[in-house]
């Protein structure tokens, strides 16, 4: 077992009391149980995220909606979850949606886990992605320094001279200064 399941196993035991519904679905290894848990009535929310991370690593693609929805949940483990589900889902709507999470402003708050994802899928809309909310976070008094962080991190990890403008005015910034030095670092000189 992945320490992602069984961190998310752990955790989803405790919030459904360790029923017997939880243990079939830990245990189930049939897909489509898992998938119409996601489109049953009244199914708690534990139990959708069970399904849909299960079926996530399975690259089944039943699971792309909710696992979405999870992604931009305002509890962090459950974004953490569905994006760790997401990247291994092999869906290619996942980098489109996670762009769109990421630079909804509606929803910065919630923005971490979407960068992070769209870092990891290292898709053509990352770099846009990252840069559109970069720029917003660089404000003043703004305060999304982790998502700002992030996408200092992010732009440096994908190394795309596009970012080169951003991260120079990240620079100005005491908390992503450091991060953006090494980011702008990571980026190969154009000759």
């Amino acid at each position: 077992m992945s320490e992602e399941l069984r961190s998310l196993t752990e955790r989803l035991r405790q919030e459904s009391g360790a029923t017997p519904a939880y243990d079939r679905l830990v245990a189930t290894g049939d897909l489509d149980e898992l998938a119409d848990v996601l489109t049953a009535p009244g199914q708690p929310l534990w139990a959708r995220e069970l399904a849909a991370f299960r079926l996530g690593l399975a690259g089944d693609r039943r699971a792309f909606e909710s696992l979405v929805l999870l992604l931009n949940h305002r509890d962090p483990q459950r974004c953490a979850s569905a994006a760790h589900a997401l990247a291994r889902l092999g869906d290619p709507r996942t980098a489109r949606a996670a762009a769109a999470l990421a630079t909804n402003e509606l929803r910065v708050a919630y923005a971490l886990h979407p960068v992070r994802l769209l870092v990891e899928l290292g898709a053509p809309e990352a770099v846009p992605a990252l840069i559109t909310t970069l720029e917003r976070r660089l404000r003043p008094h703004d305060p999304y320094r982790r998502v700002a962080l992030a996408c200092v991190e992010g732009l440096g990890t994908l190394g795309d001279d596009r970012a080169r403008r951003v991260l120079n005015e990240a620079l100005a910034h005491p908390a992503l200064a450091e991060a953006a030095v090494q980011a702008l670092a990571r980026i190969p000189r154009q000759r």
